[in-house]
Protein backbone atom coordinates (compact mmCIF):
# COMPACT_ATOMS: atom_id res chain seq x y z
CA UNK A 1 0.00 0.00 0.00
CA UNK A 2 1.42 3.38 -1.06
CA UNK A 3 -0.37 6.51 0.06
CA UNK A 4 -0.90 8.93 -2.83
CA UNK A 5 1.61 11.70 -2.98
CA UNK A 6 0.60 15.23 -1.97
CA UNK A 7 1.27 17.34 -5.04
CA UNK A 8 2.12 20.41 -2.95
CA UNK A 9 5.63 19.62 -1.71
CA UNK A 10 5.62 22.57 0.72
CA UNK A 11 2.85 20.89 2.72
CA UNK A 12 4.60 17.54 3.15
CA UNK A 13 5.35 16.95 6.81
CA UNK A 14 8.86 16.05 7.89
CA UNK A 15 8.85 13.03 10.20
CA UNK A 16 11.78 11.87 12.36
CA UNK A 17 11.70 8.27 13.58
CA UNK A 18 13.70 7.86 16.78
CA UNK A 19 14.52 5.03 19.18
CA UNK A 20 15.36 2.05 16.95
CA UNK A 21 18.54 0.39 15.70
CA UNK A 22 17.60 1.52 12.22
CA UNK A 23 16.46 0.28 8.83
CA UNK A 24 16.73 -1.91 6.79
CA UNK A 25 15.13 -3.85 9.63
CA UNK A 26 17.43 -6.53 11.00
CA UNK A 27 16.14 -7.06 14.50
CA UNK A 28 13.15 -6.24 16.67
CA UNK A 29 9.51 -5.24 16.40
CA UNK A 30 10.07 -1.48 16.31
CA UNK A 31 12.57 -1.86 13.48
CA UNK A 32 10.06 -3.90 11.48
CA UNK A 33 7.39 -1.28 12.21
CA UNK A 34 9.68 1.51 10.94
CA UNK A 35 10.49 -0.58 7.86
CA UNK A 36 6.85 -0.81 6.89
CA UNK A 37 5.93 2.77 7.81
CA UNK A 38 8.67 4.07 5.52
CA UNK A 39 7.66 1.64 2.79
CA UNK A 40 3.99 2.60 2.92
CA UNK A 41 4.13 6.32 3.72
CA UNK A 42 7.24 7.55 1.94
CA UNK A 43 5.26 9.26 -0.85
CA UNK A 44 3.18 11.26 1.60
CA UNK A 45 5.84 12.29 4.14
CA UNK A 46 9.48 13.29 4.18
CA UNK A 47 10.84 10.72 6.64
CA UNK A 48 14.23 10.56 8.36
CA UNK A 49 15.15 7.48 10.39
CA UNK A 50 17.91 7.63 12.99
CA UNK A 51 20.16 4.55 12.91
CA UNK A 52 22.96 3.19 15.08
CA UNK A 53 26.35 2.90 13.38
CA UNK A 54 27.00 -0.09 15.68
CA UNK A 55 24.26 -2.07 13.91
CA UNK A 56 25.23 -1.44 10.28
CA UNK A 57 28.57 -2.17 8.61
CA UNK A 58 27.36 -0.58 5.38
CA UNK A 59 25.87 2.86 6.01
CA UNK A 60 23.50 3.61 3.17
CA UNK A 61 22.00 7.08 2.92
CA UNK A 62 18.46 6.17 1.88
CA UNK A 63 16.07 3.26 2.26
CA UNK A 64 12.42 2.94 1.20
CA UNK A 65 12.63 6.53 -0.01
CA UNK A 66 13.54 7.76 3.49
CA UNK A 67 16.73 9.47 4.61
CA UNK A 68 18.94 7.67 7.12
CA UNK A 69 21.02 9.53 9.71
CA UNK A 70 23.55 7.68 11.87
CA UNK A 71 24.47 8.09 15.54
CA UNK A 72 27.69 6.49 16.78
CA UNK A 73 26.13 4.83 19.84
CA UNK A 74 24.30 1.60 20.62
CA UNK A 75 20.52 1.82 20.30
CA UNK A 76 20.04 -0.62 23.19
CA UNK A 77 21.30 -0.80 26.77
CA UNK A 78 22.55 2.18 28.75
CA UNK A 79 23.74 4.00 25.62
CA UNK A 80 20.18 4.06 24.28
CA UNK A 81 19.38 7.00 26.58
CA UNK A 82 22.04 9.24 25.03
CA UNK A 83 21.34 7.76 21.58
CA UNK A 84 17.70 8.84 21.77
CA UNK A 85 18.51 12.25 23.28
CA UNK A 86 21.02 13.08 20.52
CA UNK A 87 18.52 11.91 17.89
CA UNK A 88 15.84 14.17 19.38
CA UNK A 89 18.14 17.22 19.36
CA UNK A 90 19.26 16.58 15.78
CA UNK A 91 15.67 16.20 14.62
CA UNK A 92 14.75 19.64 15.97
CA UNK A 93 16.64 21.18 13.05
CA UNK A 94 14.33 19.81 10.36
CA UNK A 95 11.34 17.82 11.63
CA UNK A 96 7.85 18.97 12.55
CA UNK A 97 6.76 15.54 13.84
CA UNK A 98 8.80 13.22 16.08
CA UNK A 99 7.81 9.56 16.25
CA UNK A 100 9.66 8.14 19.25
CA UNK A 101 9.70 4.40 19.97
CA UNK A 102 10.28 3.65 23.64
CA UNK A 103 10.73 6.02 26.55
CA UNK A 104 14.42 5.84 27.52
CA UNK A 105 15.32 9.24 26.03
CA UNK A 106 12.13 11.00 27.13
CA UNK A 107 13.68 12.44 30.29
CA UNK A 108 14.88 15.27 28.05
CA UNK A 109 11.37 16.27 26.97
CA UNK A 110 10.75 18.79 29.81
CA UNK A 111 13.60 20.83 28.32
CA UNK A 112 12.55 20.35 24.71
CA UNK A 113 8.78 20.73 24.74
CA UNK A 114 8.52 24.36 25.96
CA UNK A 115 10.96 25.50 23.25
CA UNK A 116 9.38 23.93 20.18
CA UNK A 117 6.06 23.47 18.38
CA UNK A 118 7.10 20.07 17.03
CA UNK A 119 4.42 17.41 17.42
CA UNK A 120 5.68 14.56 19.60
CA UNK A 121 4.20 11.07 19.20
CA UNK A 122 5.51 8.34 21.51
CA UNK A 123 4.91 4.61 21.37
CA UNK A 124 5.67 3.74 25.00
CA UNK A 125 6.35 0.05 24.27
CA UNK A 126 5.52 -2.55 26.90
CA UNK A 127 5.96 -1.01 30.36
CA UNK A 128 9.68 -1.67 30.28
CA UNK A 129 10.16 -0.74 33.95
CA UNK A 130 8.19 -3.83 35.03
CA UNK A 131 10.65 -6.31 33.53
CA UNK A 132 12.36 -8.58 36.06
CA UNK A 133 15.75 -8.25 34.38
CA UNK A 134 16.19 -4.65 35.58
CA UNK A 135 17.54 -3.62 38.98
CA UNK A 136 15.81 -1.07 41.24
CA UNK A 137 17.73 1.94 39.87
CA UNK A 138 16.98 1.06 36.25
CA UNK A 139 13.32 0.42 37.01
CA UNK A 140 13.09 3.81 38.74
CA UNK A 141 14.67 5.56 35.75
CA UNK A 142 12.42 3.80 33.23
CA UNK A 143 9.32 4.63 35.26
CA UNK A 144 10.44 8.29 35.37
CA UNK A 145 11.00 8.22 31.61
CA UNK A 146 7.51 6.80 31.14
CA UNK A 147 6.03 9.64 33.22
CA UNK A 148 7.91 12.25 31.19
CA UNK A 149 6.84 10.64 27.92
CA UNK A 150 3.17 10.65 28.85
CA UNK A 151 3.25 14.15 30.32
CA UNK A 152 5.00 15.86 27.39
CA UNK A 153 3.86 13.88 24.34
CA UNK A 154 1.12 15.23 22.10
CA UNK A 155 0.03 11.68 21.30
CA UNK A 156 0.65 8.43 23.17
CA UNK A 157 0.51 5.15 21.26
CA UNK A 158 -0.10 1.83 23.04
CA UNK A 159 0.31 -1.47 21.23
CA UNK A 160 -2.10 -3.44 23.42
CA UNK A 161 -5.45 -2.65 25.02
CA UNK A 162 -4.13 -3.76 28.42
CA UNK A 163 -1.39 -1.10 28.23
CA UNK A 164 -3.92 1.46 27.01
CA UNK A 165 -6.08 0.76 30.06
CA UNK A 166 -3.00 1.09 32.29
CA UNK A 167 -2.17 4.52 30.83
CA UNK A 168 -5.74 5.70 31.35
CA UNK A 169 -5.87 4.42 34.93
CA UNK A 170 -2.34 5.40 35.98
CA UNK A 171 -2.13 8.83 34.31
CA UNK A 172 -5.72 9.71 33.39
CA UNK A 173 -4.56 10.20 29.80
CA UNK A 174 -6.19 9.05 26.58
CA UNK A 175 -4.02 7.14 24.15
CA UNK A 176 -4.28 5.60 20.70
CA UNK A 177 -4.23 1.84 20.23
CA UNK A 178 -2.05 0.73 17.30
CA UNK A 179 -0.73 -2.83 17.19
CA UNK A 180 1.80 -4.47 14.84
CA UNK A 181 1.55 -5.95 11.38
CA UNK A 182 2.36 -9.51 10.45
CA UNK A 183 1.48 -9.84 6.79
CA UNK A 184 5.15 -9.57 5.82
CA UNK A 185 5.70 -13.20 6.90
CA UNK A 186 5.16 -15.99 4.40
CA UNK A 187 4.76 -19.74 4.62
CA UNK A 188 7.96 -21.42 3.46
CA UNK A 189 8.59 -25.04 2.49
CA UNK A 190 11.57 -26.69 4.15
CA UNK A 191 14.58 -26.92 1.86
CA UNK A 192 16.48 -30.16 1.36
CA UNK A 193 19.56 -28.48 2.80
CA UNK A 194 17.80 -27.62 6.06
CA UNK A 195 16.29 -31.11 6.25
CA UNK A 196 19.81 -32.48 6.14
CA UNK A 197 21.03 -30.04 8.81
CA UNK A 198 18.03 -30.36 11.14
CA UNK A 199 16.54 -33.85 11.17
CA UNK A 200 13.69 -32.80 13.51
CA UNK A 201 12.14 -30.74 10.69
CA UNK A 202 10.70 -33.92 9.22
CA UNK A 203 8.94 -34.75 12.53
CA UNK A 204 6.33 -33.16 14.80
CA UNK A 205 7.88 -30.38 16.86
CA UNK A 206 6.83 -27.48 19.06
CA UNK A 207 8.61 -24.18 18.41
CA UNK A 208 9.46 -21.07 20.41
CA UNK A 209 11.31 -18.05 18.97
CA UNK A 210 12.29 -15.31 21.42
CA UNK A 211 14.93 -13.47 23.37
CA UNK A 212 16.27 -15.75 26.08
CA UNK A 213 15.12 -13.78 29.13
CA UNK A 214 13.41 -14.82 32.39
CA UNK A 215 10.15 -13.00 31.60
CA UNK A 216 9.81 -15.14 28.47
CA UNK A 217 9.59 -18.20 30.74
CA UNK A 218 12.13 -20.31 28.87
CA UNK A 219 12.94 -22.19 32.09
CA UNK A 220 9.28 -23.15 32.50
CA UNK A 221 8.92 -24.35 28.90
CA UNK A 222 12.15 -26.35 29.00
CA UNK A 223 11.25 -28.02 32.29
CA UNK A 224 7.81 -28.99 30.96
CA UNK A 225 9.24 -30.56 27.81
CA UNK A 226 11.97 -32.34 29.75
CA UNK A 227 9.13 -34.10 31.61
CA UNK A 228 6.86 -34.50 28.58
CA UNK A 229 8.85 -36.48 26.04
CA UNK A 230 6.19 -37.15 23.39
CA UNK A 231 6.86 -34.00 21.36
CA UNK A 232 10.11 -32.43 20.19
CA UNK A 233 10.83 -28.89 21.40
CA UNK A 234 12.86 -26.38 19.36
CA UNK A 235 13.78 -22.99 20.84
CA UNK A 236 15.54 -20.35 18.74
CA UNK A 237 17.14 -17.45 20.62
CA UNK A 238 20.22 -15.62 21.87
CA UNK A 239 21.45 -18.19 24.39
CA UNK A 240 24.87 -16.61 24.94
CA UNK A 241 23.52 -13.15 25.78
CA UNK A 242 23.19 -13.74 29.54
CA UNK A 243 23.99 -16.14 32.36
CA UNK A 244 20.30 -17.10 32.35
CA UNK A 245 20.56 -18.30 28.75
CA UNK A 246 23.97 -19.94 29.13
CA UNK A 247 22.88 -21.86 32.23
CA UNK A 248 19.70 -23.13 30.57
CA UNK A 249 21.58 -24.18 27.46
CA UNK A 250 24.14 -26.10 29.50
CA UNK A 251 21.38 -27.81 31.48
CA UNK A 252 19.09 -28.83 28.60
CA UNK A 253 21.10 -28.99 25.37
CA UNK A 254 21.80 -32.72 25.75
CA UNK A 255 18.20 -33.74 26.44
CA UNK A 256 16.73 -36.03 23.80
CA UNK A 257 14.01 -34.21 21.91
CA UNK A 258 15.14 -30.70 22.90
CA UNK A 259 16.97 -28.54 20.35
CA UNK A 260 18.38 -25.15 21.36
CA UNK A 261 19.38 -23.09 18.31
CA UNK A 262 21.04 -19.70 18.10
CA UNK A 263 19.12 -16.70 16.75
CA UNK A 264 18.16 -16.85 13.07
CA UNK A 265 17.81 -13.45 11.40
CA UNK A 266 17.18 -14.68 7.86
CA UNK A 267 13.37 -14.40 7.62
CA UNK A 268 13.15 -17.04 4.89
CA UNK A 269 14.96 -19.66 6.98
CA UNK A 270 13.13 -18.66 10.15
CA UNK A 271 9.80 -18.98 8.35
CA UNK A 272 10.70 -22.53 7.33
CA UNK A 273 10.97 -23.44 11.01
CA UNK A 274 7.79 -21.58 11.90
CA UNK A 275 5.65 -22.62 8.94
CA UNK A 276 6.14 -26.33 9.56
CA UNK A 277 5.88 -26.64 13.33
CA UNK A 278 3.12 -28.71 14.91
CA UNK A 279 2.63 -26.21 17.73
CA UNK A 280 3.89 -22.73 18.64
CA UNK A 281 4.74 -21.99 22.29
CA UNK A 282 4.68 -18.32 23.35
CA UNK A 283 6.11 -17.76 26.82
CA UNK A 284 6.22 -13.95 27.04
CA UNK A 285 4.85 -12.58 30.30
CA UNK A 286 5.85 -8.91 29.86
CA UNK A 287 5.34 -6.30 27.18
CA UNK A 288 2.27 -5.66 25.08
CA UNK A 289 1.38 -6.99 21.65
CA UNK A 290 4.41 -9.10 20.83
CA UNK A 291 5.54 -9.12 17.15
CA UNK A 292 6.63 -12.77 17.20
CA UNK A 293 3.17 -13.75 18.46
CA UNK A 294 1.22 -11.90 15.75
CA UNK A 295 3.60 -13.31 13.13
CA UNK A 296 2.89 -16.84 14.40
CA UNK A 297 -0.82 -16.04 14.21
CA UNK A 298 -0.54 -14.81 10.61
CA UNK A 299 1.33 -18.01 9.70
CA UNK A 300 -1.75 -19.89 10.95
CA UNK A 301 0.00 -21.72 13.76
CA UNK A 302 -1.79 -23.30 16.73
CA UNK A 303 -0.62 -21.37 19.80
CA UNK A 304 -0.15 -22.19 23.48
CA UNK A 305 0.59 -18.86 25.22
CA UNK A 306 1.57 -17.83 28.72
CA UNK A 307 -1.58 -16.79 30.59
CA UNK A 308 -1.18 -13.02 30.90
CA UNK A 309 -3.69 -10.41 29.79
CA UNK A 310 -1.43 -9.10 27.01
CA UNK A 311 -1.38 -12.47 25.25
CA UNK A 312 -5.07 -13.12 25.80
CA UNK A 313 -5.91 -9.72 24.33
CA UNK A 314 -3.69 -10.29 21.28
CA UNK A 315 -5.20 -13.71 20.58
CA UNK A 316 -8.74 -12.65 21.61
CA UNK A 317 -8.86 -15.53 24.11
CA UNK A 318 -8.90 -18.09 21.29
CA UNK A 319 -5.50 -19.69 21.90
CA UNK A 320 -4.71 -22.08 24.78
CA UNK A 321 -3.02 -20.69 27.89
CA UNK A 322 -0.74 -21.92 30.67
CA UNK A 323 0.79 -20.30 33.74
CA UNK A 324 2.99 -23.08 35.14
CA UNK A 325 4.76 -26.31 34.20
CA UNK A 326 1.84 -28.52 35.15
CA UNK A 327 -0.68 -26.59 33.07
CA UNK A 328 1.56 -26.69 30.01
CA UNK A 329 2.01 -30.46 30.34
CA UNK A 330 -1.78 -30.91 30.67
CA UNK A 331 -2.31 -28.87 27.49
CA UNK A 332 0.25 -31.01 25.67
CA UNK A 333 -1.33 -34.23 26.91
CA UNK A 334 -4.85 -33.21 25.86
CA UNK A 335 -3.99 -31.64 22.50
CA UNK A 336 -4.92 -33.32 19.24
CA UNK A 337 -4.68 -32.41 15.58
CA UNK A 338 -8.35 -31.43 15.22
CA UNK A 339 -8.18 -29.05 18.20
CA UNK A 340 -4.91 -27.51 17.03
CA UNK A 341 -6.23 -26.97 13.50
CA UNK A 342 -9.21 -25.07 14.91
CA UNK A 343 -6.93 -22.86 17.03
CA UNK A 344 -4.71 -22.19 14.00
CA UNK A 345 -7.69 -21.16 11.87
CA UNK A 346 -8.85 -18.72 14.58
CA UNK A 347 -5.35 -17.22 14.86
CA UNK A 348 -5.18 -16.61 11.10
CA UNK A 349 -8.63 -15.01 11.02
CA UNK A 350 -7.73 -12.62 13.87
CA UNK A 351 -4.40 -11.74 12.25
CA UNK A 352 -5.92 -10.95 8.84
CA UNK A 353 -8.49 -8.69 10.46
CA UNK A 354 -6.17 -6.85 12.87
CA UNK A 355 -2.47 -7.26 12.11
CA UNK A 356 -1.80 -5.85 8.62
CA UNK A 357 0.71 -3.13 7.78
CA UNK A 358 -1.71 -1.24 5.55
CA UNK A 359 -4.12 -0.75 8.44
CA UNK A 360 -1.33 0.18 10.87
CA UNK A 361 0.32 2.63 8.47
CA UNK A 362 -3.01 4.42 7.99
CA UNK A 363 -3.41 4.74 11.77
CA UNK A 364 0.03 6.33 12.15
CA UNK A 365 -0.68 8.61 9.17
CA UNK A 366 -3.79 9.89 10.96
CA UNK A 367 -1.64 10.81 13.97
CA UNK A 368 0.95 12.56 11.76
Amino acid sequence: MIVKEDTDKTKIKKIAIIGIQGIPAQYGGFETLAEHLTKNLTNKYNITVFCSTRSYIKKIKHHNGSRLEYINLNANGVQSILYDIISIFKSLKFANVLLIFGVSGCVILPLIKPLTRIKIIINIDGLEWKRDKWGKATKWFLKLSEKMAIKYADEIVCDNRVIQEYVGHEYNVESTLIVYGADHVKTEAITKDNLRKFSFLSKKYALNVCRIEPENNIHLILKAFSLYEKLILVIIGNWDNSNYGRNLKEKYENFDGIYLLDSIYDQKILNQFRSNCYLYIHGHSAGGTNPSLVEAMYLELPIFAYAVDYNKETTQNKAKYFKNIGELIVLLEKSNSTQLEAIAANMKEIAIENYTWEKISKQYAELF
